[in-house]
């Protein structure tokens, strides 16, 4: 797998467990399949929602931007993934490389904001109920949902290109499943002090503000919850919140875990496992536990279905 100077500056050599040829093979097949259901569930999740009338609401449309995201976020890795599973170069190319990395760092940056926007919607649908309609407009949700995308593709242009512009003095074996800052930073041949505060400030205000927002707004929720009298109203209550806490709980926790670390104490075999499980399982998880838990998912499924199946009868 070594290449010349030349080469190496315009491609990448995507080491995974290179050592492993069996655990390779246990992997492609493992992610193929955790792929496939990702595809499937978000999918579901996105035309069920489309097509009930019923679930067209601020949560489910969020819901839905949320569906759509991770459907995006592991098909930027997975797809390169499997094929270096099965190669025996696994290299990508410069170009690739570099917009993997933006693909995956801007919808990382989403997710932070979108859940953040998500547990407001909670705290206006418990806290203020005969308000709901009037806040959480057509318009404001509209609104905050193009404010999430723009924000996140647009601060990871920035950290996309002060790490793809390191030199690398002709190394370009990167020891990861696919094109992550932490694993780009490890090839400079310079230091990259600068770098790591500015990847940590970034951290810090997509990771903790947002999370923060998040706990804040689910204190308000649990006094709320704690006022209402009926047990079943308060279980009712907390149920609609518990995907939402679930999600959330996945997703910044092994976020926090990789990104709120300096790259010169990364481990790298830690690193490549937390990764894969952010950005490929907890996607992955997000739609097994929106459906699973969501009565009303499970009906309109149902609903859908039953069309489609005596449409076709007809």
């Amino acid at each position: 797998m070594g290449l010349g100077n030349g080469s190496s500056q315009w491609e990448f050599i995507l080491l995974g467990v290179s050592e492993q040829p069996r655990l390779e093979m246990l992997l492609f097949v493992v992610f193929l399949v955790l792929y496939i259901l990702n595809l499937v569930g978000n999918l579901a999740i996105i035309v069920v929602l489309w097509l009930e009338p019923s679930l067209h609401t601020p949560m489910y449309f969020f819901l839905s931007n949320l569906s759509f995201l991770d459907l995006c976020y592991t098909t930027s890795t997975v797809p390169q993934m499997l094929v270096n599973f099965r190669s025996s170069q696994k290299s990508i190319t410069w170009a690739g490389c570099v917009t993997q990395l933006y693909i995956f760092l801007s919808l990382g940056c989403t997710e932070c904001l979108l859940l953040a926007v998500m547990a407001y919607d909670r705290y206006v649908a418990i806290c203020q109920p005969l308000r709901y309609t009037i806040i959480m407009s057509r318009r404001l949700c509209l609104k905050m949902a193009v404010t999430v995308w723009l924000s996140g593709f647009g601060n990871s242009i920035l950290q996309t290109i002060l790490t793809v512009r390191l030199p690398r003095c002709g190394r370009n074996r990167v020891d990861h499943f696919f094109c992550e800052v932490p694993a780009l930073l490890k090839l400079a041949c310079v230091d990259t002090s600068a770098n790591e505060a500015e990847a940590f400030a970034v951290s810090v205000i997509f990771l903790l503000v947002p999370l923060g927002l998040i706990l804040v707004s689910y204190g308000y929720i649990v006094a709320a919850v704690m006022r209402i009298r009926s047990a079943q109203g308060r279980l009712k209550a907390f149920n609609t919140c518990a995907s939402h806490l679930a999600v959330v709980s996945l997703f910044y926790g092994t976020a926090i875990f990789m990104y709120l670390q300096p790259p010169s104490s990364y481990s790298q075999d830690r690193g490549k496992m937390v990764s894969l499980f952010y950005g490929i399982i907890a996607p992955m998880l997000n739609s097994l536990i929106y459906t699973l838990r969501n009565k009303d998912v499970h009906g309109a499924l149902r609903r859908v279905l039953g069309r489609l199946f005596w449409s076709k009868r007809t």
